[in-house]
């Protein structure tokens, strides 16, 4: 129930940063509901240790890789934080953080719906569903102005070596999500559910609600992740009938 409401919440935040004149504030909001609500839907799963072992793991990840990433360029790219986003530690945003730890345990959640029966599958699509994300991620933070490339990339400025920076980290964050929760293949029907919910918002927003809209990120965000969230789904729903 916990899980639920904090969904409902974000979902509402979600809607309130395209109508309020006050985005970045809001922003911070939804990445804190996400990360709330993806640990509560965790503890359902896994137990409240394990939960917070695995959460705590990709949270410290996270910030590793941001904080190595903003001094040597890797494995992102050469890239930096403005200050619009605080409270920050060593040039690093604790909301980023927060953010990695949220959506890498609702990715690997639909990785597990989608192959439960194998480690290598979950690893590779859960790293690849975290990816996915990214795809809205980096152009929505570029319109606010969270962080900039000092060498701009092919898709809306975000080079493409972003995107394997990104898959690696993601890989590492699977494995450790899959070593510590209880039964890395149990199905999270709440944890799918925040992948979804951040699927479709992310496309709406880029597709009709940001000014200007941004029709290519929108098809590209919206096809990739939702890829992954119509295959957990399904898998979820023909579990079902199959019982």
């Amino acid at each position: 129930m916990l899980g639920g409401a904090l969904l409902l919440t974000m979902v509402a935040a979600q809607v309130a940063t395209g109508l309020h004149p006050q985005p970045i504030r809001l922003t911070s909001t939804v990445v804190l509901l996400l990360a709330a609500g993806a640990l509560a839907f965790a503890t359902t799963a896994h137990t409240f240790p394990r939960a917070v072992a695995a959460f705590g793991a990709v949270v410290a990840t996270g910030y590793a890789a941001e904080w190595i990433g903003v001094r040597t360029g890797l494995p992102f790219g050469d890239y930096g934080y403005s200050g619009l986003l605080w409270p920050q530690l060593g040039g690093v945003p604790v909301i980023v953080a927060l953010a990695w730890g949220g959506m890498g345990l609702a990715a690997h959640a639909t990785a597990a719906a989608v192959a439960p029966e194998s480690r290598a599958g979950r690893l590779a699509l859960g790293a690849l569903a975290l990816t996915a994300w990214d795809l809205f991620l980096d152009p929505q933070m570029i319109r606010l102005n969270l962080w900039t490339w000092h060498d701009p990339g092919p898709y809306r400025g975000v080079p493409v070596g972003n995107f394997a920076g990104w898959l690696l980290v993601s890989l590492l964050v699977m494995a450790l999500v899959d070593h510590l929760v209880a039964d890395p293949a149990a199905r999270s029907t709440g944890l799918v559910s925040i992948y979804t919910v951040m699927a479709a918002m992310e496309t709406i927003g880029f597709a009709a609600v940001f000014d200007p809209p941004d029709p290519l990120v929108a098809t590209a965000g919206g096809i990739s992740m939702g890829l992954f969230a119509l295959l957990a789904w399904r898998r979820g729903w023909r579990g079902h009938r199959d019982r």
